[in-house]
């Protein structure tokens, strides 16, 4: 993962990446969330959409609050219901009346390693949109894209004028995304990218953090190369030997930071799942080795 570029950070400002699509950045950077999430406004003057409204923070509200100014608000839609994303619906929803739309509710007690990514038990859609599925306003139109992996509840939001599709944690500008097991799945994870990889619609990424990815296609195709070459490395450690899945982290990603360590070794484990299913490796108390 990259370090945070230097500060100031534009947190809280609404910046207008395109003539139907404004961002406004969060102030819950970390390790995971990178500068933090942004949340993007889609449509101008009669009506929009806010994708990924973001943590319930007093302050990040009262930034969207500003970069609506008073606009309609048509739809609060989310791309998935980790803790950085999709807590500020509800209150949102309530100061504007718009109906929260996008991703399933997911409640998971076993959330991961980290605590900023815990499932938000809050999230109550109004409408849950399934692949395909769309959403409109005035001059706009958002189509529901499924790429579950990440977790099994994630959409990404293709706006059809323009190109461009918000691609929550599924894409990121600064890294690849973690996939924690038992919800985050590699294997749909790579099917995921996959489908990606064959939209050739697709002229920008905007992601919930890091920058707009103006290569869209190129960073897919490393990305889904980056995942195999892990899958490689591991059978190759798998046939040096018996591992436990913390054994693989210090030969795989050197120089890491340690605080990153388990959600590198949940990583590993959703690599070594897959690879179990394909009939390659085999599991036996947390010992892993090839068949």
């Amino acid at each position: 993962m990259a370090g945070a570029p230097p500060k100031p950070w534009p947190t809280g400002q609404a910046m207008q990446l395109e003539p139907l699509v404004r961002r406004v950045l969060a102030p819950n950077p970390s390790p995971y969330t990178y500068t933090g999430t942004q949340t993007y406004i889609v449509g101008l003057g009669d009506g929009c959409a806010v994708i990924d409204p973001g943590p319930d923070d007093p302050d990040h509200l009262l930034a969207l609050d500003a970069a609506i100014d008073g606009e309609h608000v048509c739809a609060i839609m989310c791309t998935h219901t980790h803790r950085d994303h999709s807590p500020a619906a509800k209150t949102l929803a309530a100061r504007t009346g718009a109906p929260v739309v996008g991703c399933a509710r997911l409640v998971l007690d076993d959330s991961g390693p980290r605590a900023d990514a815990a499932f938000d038990r809050s999230y109550e859609p109004d409408r849950v949109m399934e692949d395909g599925e769309q959403m409109t306003g005035p001059g706009w139109t958002l189509t529901a894209v499924a790429t579950p992996g990440h977790v099994s509840n994630h959409l990404c939001f293709a706006l059809e004028e323009s190109g461009a599709l918000f691609t929550g944690d599924h894409v990121m500008g600064w890294s690849t995304s973690v996939v924690i097991p038992p919800d985050g799945d590699m294997r749909a994870y790579m099917q995921s990218l996959e489908k990606l990889q064959a939209r050739e619609q697709d002229r920008v990424y905007y992601p919930a953090h890091g920058e707009a990815v103006e290569k869209p296609h190129q960073l897919v195709r490393g990305m889904i190369g980056h995942r195999r070459q892990r899958e490689n490395q591991i059978l190759r450690f798998l046939g040096e030997g018996p591992h436990a899945a913390a054994d693989f982290v210090p030969k795989m990603y050197k120089g890491l930071d340690p605080k990153l360590h388990k959600a590198a070794e949940m990583s590993v484990t959703a690599h070594l799942i897959d690879l179990e299913r394909r009939g390659l490796a085999l599991q036996s108390d947390d010992i892993w080795r090839t068949i």
